[in-house]
C-alpha cells in the first residue's frame, strides 16, 4: 500500500527506518517534540514535552517509531471513522471499517508498513480492529502495561497493549512493555478451554470459530454469562469525569459522534453508578465461577466480519462490542487471532481469554493455536 496515499492512517510523517523492528504509535499516547492529537481538534497543535512509558519502554529494546496512527476521536469508538483527520481504511477489505479505536495501528500492519503496533483498549478497541484488519491484537491483564502519557477514556477500563503479525510479535512487544515478562510453553492439549457465544455469531464466523476449537481436544462448551446493560453506567461516568472540562470550554471542537456519547453520559445518575458498580461486581464473580475447572475460555472475537464503512459507530457499538467489553468489565487478558475466512470472504477472529495475571498462558494457547490454523 501507498504511504502517501494513505496518510489518513497516520497523522504525522513517517520516520526514517534504520535497525530494529518497526511500531506505529496510537496517537493517544505523548510523544517527546512529536505532535499527539488524541484523534481530537481541541489538540490539533499539541506536541508533548514527555514520552509515555509504554513507548519508551519499545524504544528502549530498539523498536523503531516510525510514526503516529490515526484513531477514533478521544478512543471513544469502534470505527476509526475520525471526523477530523479522516476514516482510518482497511487495506484488507477496501469499503469496510478498520475497526476501532486503534484503527490506524490495525490497518498499518494490515497494509505492510510496519512491524508492530501500540494500542489501547477500553472495551475491545485492540481487539476488534485486529479482528476487522484480519492482524493479532493482545489485551494485557488491567494495569500490567504502564498508561501514565496515553489520554485516558474511562480509566478502570483502559489497557494499553500490542498489535502484531502473529502472537510471537505479541509476546516481544509483551517483554518489553512489562519488565519481567516470559512467554510460557503449554501443552495445548491439556488445557481445559471453555468455548462460549459462537452461536451468537454470523453462520461463516460460528464455523470458523468453532473449527479452531476443534483443534483444542480440551475444548467444550460451557455457559458464559454476559455483563448487564445496567453496569455500562459505570464506564460512561468514568468517561463523562475525563471529559467535562473539556466540554465545557470547546464543546463546538468535538465530533458529532463523540458529542452524543458524551451529552448521555452527562445525563448519568448517581443512582445508576452506584448499581453499575454492584453489577460489575456480580459480573465479576459470575465469571469466576463460571471458568471453575477451565484455564482458558474461547470465543468469537466479534460476531460479524468488518461492517461496511459509513453505517457509524452509534449503529455498531454494541453488537461489536459484546464479546469484548466484557474482559475490560473484569480487567482479564484477552488475544484476538484470525482464524480463516468467513463472510464474503473476510476474516473472522477467535478470542481466547484467560483469569487476570495469566497473560503467558493466553498467549502460549494463542501461539499453539495459530500453528495449528496454520
Amino acid at each position: 500500500m501507498d504511504i502517501a496515499a494513505n496518510q489518513h492512517i497516520f497523522i504525522t510523517e513517517i520516520a526514517p527506518v534504520d535497525g530494529g523492528p518497526t511500531v506505529a504509535i496510537k496517537d493517544l499516547f505523548d510523544t517527546d517534540g512529536v505532535r499527539t492529537t488524541y484523534g481530537s481538534a481541541i489538540f490539533r497543535d499539541h506536541v508533548p514535552d514527555a514520552t509515555a512509558s509504554a513507548v519508551s519502554r519499545l524504544e528502549a529494546v530498539g523498536y523503531v517509531n516510525i510514526g503516529k496512527t490515526n484513531l477514533h476521536e478521544f478512543a471513544w469508538g469502534i470505527t476509526s471513522e475520525n471526523e477530523h483527520y479522516g476514516w482510518v481504511p482497511n487495506p484488507r477489505a477496501p469499503g469496510r471499517i478498520a475497526g476501532g479505536s486503534s484503527g490506524g495501528s490495525a490497518a498499518a500492519l494490515a497494509a505492510g508498513l510496519v512491524d508492530a503496533a501500540l494500542g489501547t483498549d477500553s472495551g475491545g478497541s485492540i481487539r476488534i480492529p485486529a479482528a476487522c484488519c484480519g492482524v493479532t491484537g493482545f489485551k494485557p491483564t488491567y494495569g500490567l502495561v504502564p498508561l501514565d502519557g496515553c489520554f485516558p477514556l474511562a480509566p478502570s477500563y483502559d489497557h494499553a497493549g500490542p498489535l502484531a503479525r502473529d502472537v510471537l510479535g505479541c509476546e516481544r512487544m509483551m517483554a518489553a512493555l512489562v519488565p519481567g515478562f516470559k512467554p510460557a510453553e503449554v501443552a495445548a492439549d491439556e488445557l481445559r478451554i471453555g468455548v462460549a457465544w459462537t452461536g451468537s455469531a454470523e453462520p461463516l464466523v460460528c464455523a470458523r470459530v468453532e473449527e479452531a476449537a476443534m483443534l483444542l481436544p480440551g475444548a467444550r462448551r460451557v455457559d458464559m454469562p454476559l455483563p448487564p446493560p445496567a453496569a455500562y453506567p459505570g464506564f460512561q461516568r468514568e468517561a463523562a469525569a475525563v471529559h467535562e472540562p473539556l466540554w465545557r470550554e470547546h464543546r463546538e471542537l468535538y465530533g458529532d459522534n463523540v458529542a452524543t456519547k458524551l451529552q448521555r453520559a452527562l445525563r448519568v445518575t448517581d443512582q445508576e453508578v452506584e448499581r453499575a458498580a454492584r453489577e460489575r461486581e456480580l459480573y465479576r464473580e459470575r465469571v469466576a465461577a463460571a471458568m471453575e475447572g477451565l484455564d482458558l475460555l474461547l470465543t468469537p472475537t466479534l460476531a460479524m466480519v468488518a461492517p461496511p464503512s459509513g453505517v457509524g459507530d452509534l449503529a455498531l457499538r454494541e453488537e461489536m462490542l459484546r464479546f469484548t467489553l466484557p474482559w475490560n468489565a473484569v480487567g482479564a487478558p484477552a488475544l484476538a487471532l484470525p482464524c480463516g475466512p468467513a463472510e464474503i470472504g473476510l476474516p473472522a477472529s477467535v478470542q481466547l481469554v484467560g483469569r487476570p495475571g495469566d497473560d503467558a498462558l493466553v498467549l502460549a494457547a494463542g501461539r499453539a493455536l495459530e500453528g495449528r490454523l496454520a
